[in-house]
């Protein structure tokens, strides 16, 4: 994994213009069920952010890629659950908690849309949080007000993180070597 997030990186670094869709690839990924599992979205956005810190890439193209991926990965999601619902909670992984499905009609029932937002920002929900947003027959009209406004903020806070960190390291960098 750890190449794989390099490699990207510098690929990114080598082609500054290919910044969004690296954003929205990754992003996009990072929303959909499975895929978010096996591809590691957060640690490539937050190192992409970190170029920032170093002047190779700017903030914007990499917020409006990651953004939109988000959302439209995040949609797709909701609309899986919406469709295959009864179909996906019957395989593994979601039959291995049968109680999973009630769980996350409790969430939305009892939090509604401000379950998306906390959705966007924890890991381990990123993966499920949409698909059973749909599974629980959330209206998208409902969805989608609280799915954008948690993808953008999603989107800035990650790769803005690697930023930070990238001048923070660079701070300390030069305090250390004056």
């Amino acid at each position: 994994m750890d190449t794989l997030i390099d490699n990207v990186i510098a690929f990114v670094e080598a082609h500054r213009d290919w910044a969004f869709w690296i954003a929205l690839l990754f992003a996009l990924a990072e929303t959909m069920p499975v895929i978010s599992i096996l591809i590691p979205s957060t640690a490539i956005l937050v190192g992409v952010g970190a170029l920032v810190a170093t002047g190779g890439v700017d903030l914007g193209p990499i917020w409006a890629g990651a953004s939109i991926g988000a959302i439209l990965g995040s949609c797709f999601s909701w609309a899986l659950g919406q469709r295959y619902g009864g179909w996906v909670l019957g395989r593994w992984p979601m039959s291995r908690d049968p109680m999973m499905a009630e769980r996350g009609r409790a969430a939305f029932a009892r939090w509604g849309g401000a379950a998306l937002l906390v959705g966007h920002f924890f890991g381990p929900l990123r993966a499920v949080v949409f698909l059973m947003a749909g599974i629980s027959r959330m209206p998208f009209h409902r969805f989608i007000p609280w799915d954008i406004a948690g993808a953008l903020a999603w989107a800035f806070v990650i790769p803005k993180s690697g930023e930070i960190g990238g001048n923070v390291l660079g701070w300390l960098w030069t305090l250390v070597t004056g």
